[in-house]
């Protein structure tokens, strides 16, 4: 039985003989069926056939059709093969045979999955007049036959999932049909059949292959990357670009006509912004801090110079900022890198509003739901019940955590990740969802430090973090390759890391032995917004790891320094002592999540060069405290950057909370501030303590619909004393003295215009709140501070009727690879004058 073409496939069952239908398939020369073959009306075509020279290599040209009949009768009945005739508009066209390699033929040289369908075509021999010849008749029959091997048997196929052939290896035509199908070479094999021995390559070709191939009905590898999407993202980042572009005075929009309504804060205005031979025109709302909220449908670009006056171009988020680079300044050497991260945003965006549209991202309702859900009744609250409770506020964290769509509230290009490819976009984006395990290397100790907070243990973390079995293969892994596992201490890597950095950035460290690669860990992990920072969904209870990503993401690699994280879990352990210390915050019920311990790996050639690189911080991870320890039943959490996300249907999720909660809007905000604000502008005041406060950093506790508390998280990198005080050695490299007006922008840039514009205008713009009551409230948070703590001696003024406007997009405009120096951020701040405090004294 061997064949021109010689075709096995994988199916999920290998059908009967008995259980052969008629298969169809449509081709661009007709409809092409796969029928049983019938050993007494198609015998003397098959023979035909099988005579002519073209067919000699199924050697079965000197049969005659009685024997031909004989032949196909005795396949037929044999329950692991089957005969089919090809037809086209009713025409024989062609012969196939499928079997089971797993019984015939391959038996000893093909290690058959179960399921397999093996499969051998022969094609009618062409006319003898070329005026008769269809082209492309055996493309069309090939992809035919293959389809039909794997369609599903339901819908009258084989229910192959893999097709594998054996062509003989000197068949350079069958090659390259083969290939043209999508199948793929495992290697050669010496096959016989009927006395006949051949070198055959024996080559398999999946679902995904042939749907991939030429012959193949075509797969969109980007599926998301399409023309109503792009439109979307295009409008959602040229009004994001031009509401903080606009923000940060690098131009200025003039009014344009007549508004749709009363123009500023109490409806939309029409405005035009004049470039170099291009004109955009939008409607927009304006608030306090110069803030804009800008519709991206009402968005328009016409070209107005040359032949293109008044033509309406594409709102397109590249070209505008290929239009503004004149203002913008981005260093020539670095635009394209800060297009590329544009370009990445955009992709993102595209799948964001894909996945929302098709309801795998849950929009703004089904996540409020979930936040609101009440938890156990005081009847039913044992250890099952709490159990079951504290799994669905996991749930639910993670469900809002994935379904944030922006990245960043300020900056304009906020999702670039650089070094991603599309699969691992896929796999390894926040707002997949998706689940990760993390790889473990064996780092040698003498080369590898490990720093931990006053209450851990080495023993105590690994025990905690990986089970007895992990550890235990671990210890064998290295003790099979002649290592003492004493010697190492274990270090958790991103699966991109270990795959692209691991092997090849540290190649000469893994054959030396000071890196192990032990393989992957147990728990499955979930990516957070920060991209690196990891949440346990096996063991939701466990520590958050963070992780380099050596990666470019919005001004940064994405890497973490062993050298700089060595004092991070005492860091942690001050500002926490602090924090738990100070009864005022323990009232707010403000908590920090320590990060408890921290490991890296230095022993490579990167740490010897003359100055730091990036290569030093590639091998590096932390471990966090999770949140969902300290919640109570019936609690909630959720990143306070929730608070900003609109889904694809425009809805705010803020403000369906505050509708949920059923509680008027200003007490909702009201507790929001005495969660979020009032916390911190006590540290600030009481003990010069900053922290990193945007919406990434904080994780909210709410109940009922209505913030609680809050925690502050990554402080380790992000923590500032901003006075002259006395620290332990071990914390005193936060120390970074200010005078008092630069320590109030600490809440002023980072908290009133960093997040508390944004989210003033969500809620007017949707009718929740006026913006005047909201930034009242703000004030009565602060005169309230102020009130309660009359003794505090801090020259802080947060009603001071102006303060310096610090902008983010010019940091990274100017150096898109680093915005800032993280040992001296002070100093790498950019100004653009001042702005108005929308709470200074009247």
């Amino acid at each position: 039985m061997t064949a021109a073409t010689d075709i096995l496939a994988t199916a999920t069952s290998a059908p009967a003989a008995s259980s052969a239908g008629t298969f169809t398939a449509w081709t661009r020369l007709g409809e092409l069926t796969l029928s049983p073959v019938d050993p007494d009306a198609d015998a003397a075509t098959v023979q035909g056939w099988l005579a002519h020279p073209a067919s000699s290599a199924w050697h079965m040209g000197g049969l005659g059709v009685d024997e031909v009949r004989a032949y196909l009768a005795g396949l037929v009945a044999d329950d692991a093969q089957d005969g089919w005739l090809v037809r086209l508009d009713d025409a024989a066209v062609a012969y196939v045979e499928t079997y089971d390699p797993a019984r015939v033929l391959l038996t000893e040289v093909h290690d058959a999955l179960p399921g397999d369908v093996g499969m051998h075509l022969l094609v009618a021999p062409a006319p003898v007049d070329p005026a008769e010849r269809r082209p492309g008749l055996t493309d069309a029959i090939m992809s035919a036959v293959v389809r039909c091997c794997l369609t599903d048997v339901a819908e009258g196929g084989r229910g192959g999932a893999r097709v594998v052939v054996e062509p003989d290896v000197t068949g350079a035509k069958i090659a390259a049909k083969n290939a043209a199908a999508g199948f793929r070479v495992l290697g050669e094999v010496e096959v016989t059949d009927g006395g006949h021995t051949k070198t055959a390559a024996l080559s398999v070709c999946t679902r995904d292959d042939f749907a991939a191939s030429p012959l193949g009905a075509g797969v969109d590898p980007a599926p998301h990357l399409r023309g109503d999407l792009a439109e979307h993202a295009h409008r959602h980042v040229v009004a994001k670009a031009l509401t903080e572009l606009t923000h940060e005075r690098l131009f200025a929009p003039v009014a344009d006509g007549a508004a749709d309504g009363a123009p500023g804060a109490d409806g939309p205005a029409r405005y035009r912004l004049d470039l170099d031979g291009v004109t955009y025109r939008f409607a927009a709302r304006t608030f306090a801090l110069e803030h804009w909220v800008i519709d991206p449908g009402s968005i328009t670009r016409t070209g107005d110079s040359g032949d293109q006056d008044g033509t309406e171009l594409p709102v397109d988020a590249l070209e505008l900022i290929a239009e503004l680079q004149p203002s913008l300044q981005i260093p020539d050497d670095l635009l394209a890198t800060y297009l590329e991260e544009l370009s990445s945003t955009l992709a993102a965006a595209m799948a964001k509003r894909d996945r929302e549209l098709s309801g795998l991202t849950p929009d703004a309702t089904r996540l409020v739901a979930g936040l609101t859900a009440p938890g156990p009744e005081a009847a039913h609250q044992g250890p099952a019940d709490q159990a079951e409770d504290r799994r669905r506020t996991a749930e639910t964290f993670q469900a809002v955590e994935a379904a944030m769509s922006e990245g960043h509230p300020g900056f304009v290009a906020n999702n670039g990740r650089i070094g991603f490819s599309l699969p691992d976009y896929e796999a390894f984006a926040p707002e997949r969802g998706g689940r990760l395990r993390l790889q473990w290397v064996a780092a040698r100790r003498e080369h590898t430090h490990l720093a931990l907070a006053d209450d851990q243990t080495e023993s105590g973390l690994y025990d905690a973090e990986l089970s007895s079995a992990e550890r235990a293969a671990f210890a064998d892994r290295l003790a099979a390759r002649g290592l003492d596992p004493a010697e190492y201490l274990f270090l958790p890597l991103h699966p991109w890391q270990a795959e692209h950095r691991l092997p090849i950035t540290f190649a000469a460290d893994v054959a030396r032995g000071d890196l192990v690669p032990l393989g992957p860990g147990a728990d499955e992990y979930t990516p957070q917004q920060s991209i690196r920072t990891m949440f346990n969904r096996t063991r939701p209870e466990r520590h958050y790891v963070k992780v380099a990503l050596a990666i470019q993401n919005m001004g940064f690699l994405r890497g973490l320094s062993p050298a700089y994280m060595r004092a991070t879990p005492a860091i942690n352990d001050w500002v926490a002592d602090l924090v738990d210390g100070d009864a005022t915050l323990g009232g707010a019920g403000f908590g920090v999540l320590r990060e408890l311990a921290a490991a890296g790996y230095t022993g490579d050639v990167y740490h010897r060069t003359p100055r730091p690189n990036a290569h030093r911080k590639m091998l590096a991870a932390l471990w966090r405290e999770s949140p969902l320890p300290r919640t109570a039943p019936g609690e909630r959490l959720a990143t306070m950057a929730s608070l900003l996300h609109r889904d694809a249907a425009g809805r705010a999720l803020v403000t369906e909370l505050v509708r949920a909660s059923g509680i008027d809007p200003a007490d909702w905000v009201r507790a929001y501030l005495d969660a979020y604000l009032y916390p911190l502008v006590h540290c600030l005041r009481a003990h010069d303590l900053a922290f990193m406060p945007h919406g990434e950093n904080l994780v909210l506790v709410l109940r009922d619909g209505v913030v609680r508390r809050a925690f502050m998280k990554d402080i380790g990198e992000e923590v500032a004393v901003l006075a002259d005080r006395s620290l332990p050695e071990q914390v005193s490299r936060i120390a970074a003295p200010v005078d008092d007006a630069e320590k109030a922008l600490a809440i002023f840039t980072d908290v009133f215009d960093g997040v508390l514009r944004h989210l003033a205008g969500i809620l007017a713009v949707d009718g929740v709140l006026r913006e005047d009551r909201f930034w009242a409230l703000v004030g009565e948070c602060l005169a309230r501070h102020e009130a309660e703590h009359p003794d505090l001696e801090s020259g802080v003024d947060l009603r001071a009727a102006r303060f310096a406007h610090s902008c983010l997009n010019r940091l990274q405009l100017r150096n898109t690879l680093q915005m800032v120096d993280l040992a001296d951020q002070s100093s790498s701040l950019i100004y653009a004058g001042t702005l108005a405090n929308p709470v200074a004294r009247t």
